[in-house]
C-alpha cells in the first residue's frame, strides 16, 4: 500500500532533479561564450567562399599570365619586391601590379585580410618568401594555392609594373628563387599562396 508521504517525497526528488538539471544548463550556458568567431555552419560558408575566391583570383591571374608577372616584380639591385620597406615584404599588395589590385579589390576592399606568401626549395629545404604580410591569420583562416614554372628568359618588372631587359638568368642570385637547373631552361617551380581570414 502507498502512503501519502511515500508520494510526497517523489515529488520532492523530482523538483530536486529538475532544479538541478536546469542549474547545470544554467552553469553551462555561462562558462560558453559565443563570439563571432565560434565554430559554426555560417563561420564554415563564409572560410569557404573566402577561400574560393582567393582560388578564383589565383586562377584568373594565372590564365592571364599576370600571375607570374606579380612574382616577377622584383628588384634585383636591392634584392626584395619593387616599394618594399627595409624588412622585404609589403603590408599591402603593391598597386603597380595586376595580381596586388586584383587581391585587394577581391578581398581586402570587402574586409578581407590576406597574406602572399611564395614557397620554392633550396638544397631540400622548402623556403618561404613573404611577399604580402597583414598579420597573423586567425584560427579560421582559408588557404588557396597555385603552382607557377619561372623560366630563365621570364623578364623582371621595374617599380611601374612593365616588363625591363633583366632576364632572371641575368639576375642570378639576386633573384629570390634559386637557379634549379643550371644547364635547362626552367628557373624553379614555386607556389604562391594566399592565406584569407575575416578581420
Amino acid at each position: 500500500m502507498v502512503t501519502p508521504d511515500r508520494g510526497q517525497a517523489h515529488t520532492l526528488e523530482a523538483v530536486a532533479a529538475s532544479i538541478l538539471l536546469l542549474s547545470s544548463v544554467a552553469f553551462a550556458l555561462q562558462v560558453t561564450a559565443v563570439t563571432p568567431l565560434t565554430g559554426s555552419t555560417s563561420n564554415q560558408r563564409i572560410e569557404d567562399h573566402q577561400s574560393v575566391v582567393a582560388e578564383d583570383v589565383l586562377a584568373s591571374q594565372a590564365a592571364n599570365g599576370t600571375l607570374k608577372a606579380g612574382l616577377l616584380y622584383w628588384n634585383e639591385s636591392a634584392r626584395h619586391w619593387h616599394g618594399a620597406p627595409w624588412d622585404g615584404y609589403h603590408d599591402g599588395a603593391p598597386e603597380n601590379t595586376s595580381l596586388g589590385r586584383t587581391l585587394n579589390d577581391a578581398l581586402l576592399d570587402r574586409g578581407v585580410a590576406y597574406n602572399l606568401n611564395v614557397y620554392f626549395w633550396r638544397n631540400d629545404q622548402r623556403i618561404r618568401e613573404q611577399v604580402v604580410y597583414l598579420g597573423e591569420p586567425s584560427d579560421h583562416a582559408s588557404v588557396a594555392t597555385w603552382t607557377v614554372t619561372l623560366y630563365d628568359d621570364d623578364r623582371l618588372s621595374d617599380a611601374d609594373g612593365d616588363p625591363t631587359g633583366t632576364t632572371l638568368a641575368d639576375a642570378g642570385e639576386a633573384y629570390f628563387v634559386p637557379d634549379a637547373d643550371p644547364n635547362g631552361p626552367v628557373r624553379g617551380v614555386v607556389v604562391v599562396e594566399v592565406v584569407t581570414w575575416r578581420m
